[in-house]
């Protein structure tokens, strides 16, 4: 039986070379038609789907997400995607991914959900692509518009939020993916507290010092970071060592982000900061402030330059 770490692997992207023919069904998954294999994580495989009772020859427009056969019997594995299907079913918003369907009672276990358009973003930042100032407001505000969402709708964090975790269109809009770190503020969620919520590099000081110090102000946090990187084209931390990197987060002033980036506007730069602050009571700004923030930010981006 697997080991129950948790820690993230890159996604698998399966060719389009060996890929069976879009017509030839591969499976089924209650009623759903699997029709190809698109990529693969160390917990799960993502196909392509349509509705079993669908024509073959109509488009496959659905994503079926299936725990691997190796983690049926591990509880942290099926948890995981338990709690991914419980809030992507609970919530509704267009910068939250959605479970239409599912199984999670008993092996085999699957989610079904709408087909994203796009890449992640951290597909997107591995080509050393950067957004202007106001593309990247643009993108925070969308992600934190649906950190709100969850939170309104199942009193949840997300828990793991990164740039792999974030879908965007070619259009630019922002869906939130994978689900399944999200917990309740003071939640340890028994063994789950024995693997680390949350990716090193994006995770909040206070996240790793006690589980039961999580909060809204801990994924505000880990998108203080993503902001960071998208303008700057680096995270404040980084290490290979992830003792070291867990101690940088907790107790190292990150970089003045307007030393990367000079002609970043100060109230910009204010904000990056406010949400990186070491204390969670010192970055504790509501939903609603934040997203006001982000707004008056993007407007003032289309104004002429003044001085900053």
């Amino acid at each position: 039986m697997p080991t129950t770490s948790m820690s993230p692997r890159p996604v698998k992207i399966v060719s389009d070379d060996t890929a069976p023919p879009r017509r030839k069904m591969i499976g089924r998954a209650g009623p759903w038609q699997l029709v190809r294999l698109i990529a693969e994580t160390n917990l799960a495989r993502l196909y392509t789907a349509r509705p079993a009772e669908a024509d073959e020859a109509l488009p496959a427009s659905y994503m079926v997400k299936m725990l691997r056969k190796e983690w049926w019997r591990d509880e942290v594995a099926v948890e995981l995607f338990r709690r991914e299907v419980w809030v992507g079913s609970r919530v509704s918003h267009p910068h939250v991914v959605p479970v239409l369907s599912a199984n999670v009672r008993q092996p085999p276990f699957y989610a079904a959900m709408p087909m994203l358009e796009g890449e992640t973003l951290r597909q997107r930042l591995d080509r050393q692509w950067q957004p202007s100032l106001s593309e990247a407001l643009w993108l925070v505000r969308q992600m934190a518009e649906g950190l709100s969402a969850i939170d309104r709708a199942t009193g949840m964090v997300h828990g793991d939020v990164k740039p792999d975790n974030v879908m965007v269109a070619p259009t630019g809009h922002v869906t939130l993916i994978d689900l399944g770190f999200a917990r309740r503020p003071g939640d340890d969620h028994g063994r789950l507290a024995d693997s680390l919520m949350g990716s090193l590099a994006y995770i909040a000081p206070e996240v790793v010092t006690s589980a039961f110090a999580t909060g809204i102000s801990s994924d505000q946090y880990s998108l203080g970071i993503v902001m960071y990187e998208l303008l700057s084209g680096r995270t404040p931390f980084t290490s290979n060592d992830p003792g070291e990197l867990i101690a940088l987060h907790r107790g190292q002033k990150p970089p003045c982000i307007r030393s990367l980036r000079p002609d970043l506007p100060k109230p910009v730069a204010s904000l990056v900061h406010t949400l990186l602050a070491k204390d969670p009571i010192r970055r504790s700004l509501t939903y609603r402030e934040l997203i006001e923030r982000l707004v008056r930010l993007e407007i003032e981006m289309f104004v002429p330059a003044r001085s900053t």
